[in-house]
Order: structure tokens, then sequence, then C-alpha cells
């Protein structure tokens, strides 16, 4: 069976992780959330950049906010009941992130901090357990809000989630093999707590599982 949804030229959608019945999707008009502060700060006028969300499995399309000139979404997140956006104001100097709850098609804030809170957006985006706004570069990661960290992580480990004051990262070596690892940090300091080999896998409905050799 085909059915066809309107997403008004949006061509790919993605699923919203941590959600069964939830995918999401952009365009890209003016690139990534990150390559868009770059234009604006480059005194170039960008194109706003439309999101939208997609019901599973009746396929219908919300669209709750709509960027005005200057304004950018980036990737949004699941909070086990609603989604999450993040939209740059990059004329206003903010950057928001913004409940959608779809019973009452409400869009309710959650926080603005001012866009002089990060030192750019590049990787900028939500997380959830507990909800939080992460920053990543090739060799630093840190949490925005609500709480403070930043430290120094490998160039090939990329943050998964948060269990307390513990912190999961995923790390990829070629040695020349191909294998992945586990790297637990300590919050707020980074400290390596445990690293063994294994990958971790987010699962739709909001686990993540651990995937080990023995």
């Amino acid at each position: 069976m085909i059915k066809r949804i309107n997403t008004g030229g949006i061509a790919y959608l993605e699923p919203l992780t941590g959600s069964r019945e939830w995918y999401w999707g952009t365009d890209y008009t003016s690139g990534d959330l990150y390559e868009a502060e770059e234009l604006y700060r480059d005194g170039h006028r960008i194109k706003q950049n439309r999101l939208i969300f997609v019901h599973y499995p009746d396929g219908m399309v919300f669209e709750p906010v709509r960027a005005r000139e200057g304004q950018y979404f980036g990737r949004p997140a699941y909070d086990g009941s609603c989604p999450v956006i993040l939209l740059a104001d990059f004329p206003a100097g903010k950057i928001r992130l913004l409940l959608y709850n779809d019973f009452c098609s409400e869009v309710t804030p959650i926080m603005t901090l001012p866009r002089s809170a990060v030192e750019d957006c590049y990787n900028l985006m939500p997380h959830v357990s507990p909800l939080c706004l992460t920053r990543q570069t090739a060799d630093r990661f840190q949490i925005v809000w609500p709480d403070k960290a930043d430290f120094a992580i490998h160039p090939a480990e990329s943050f998964c989630f948060r269990d307390g004051d513990r912190l999961y990262f995923s790390r990829w070596y070629e040695d020349p093999d191909y294998r992945e690892e586990v790297v637990v940090r300590r919050m707020p300091d980074g400290e390596v707590i445990e690293q063994f080999r294994g990958s971790l896998n987010a699962m739709s409905d909001g686990q993540q599982w651990l995937l080990t050799e023995n």
C-alpha cells in the first residue's frame, strides 16, 4: 500500500529518537544550523527553514512553529511524551527550546539562552534523559543547559546519553579493523570511569540497548 503524504517539498524523514510514532523532517535552505549561522555572521540574508513532524501510522503532518526570517531550526528531540524543538533566532541573539504538545496543539517555551552562551551552533542539539542542550566539536564536549560541563574527548567519540552523573559516549577505531567501544565519563569533569568493547543502540521506546561481546 502506498500512502501519499504532503510534506510541502520536504523529501526526507527521520525517526524521532525515543518515539514509536513520530518522524521529523526539515528543508536545508541555508544548510544545517551551523552553516546558516555562518552565513548570517558573514552578512548574508538567510532563508528560514521549515520543521515538520509526521505522525505514524496515519501520516498526519504537523508544522507547530513557522520560523521567521533570520530564524533557523536545529535537530529536534523527544522527551518521552512530546517533541522538543531547537530554534535559533539570529537577529534576536537567542537560542530557544520549545515543547510541542500535539494533544492540545500547544507550543510551550522550555528555555531561552543568549546566543553568546555558546561559541557557535556547531553540533548544537538537545538530548534527553534528562533533557539537556549539548554541543560537540572534534575534541570537546559541552553541556550548555540546564547544567554546565566542558571537557576534552577523543576525536572519534560521540555523545549518546546521560544517566545521572554518568555520561555515555560511543568511540570507534579502525586499527585496521573497525570496532566500537563504550566510554562512560563522569559528570561534570568528564573523567573516564569505564571503557569497554560494545555499542549503544537507542530504541524507539526510549530504551538504550548496550550490545556487548559477553
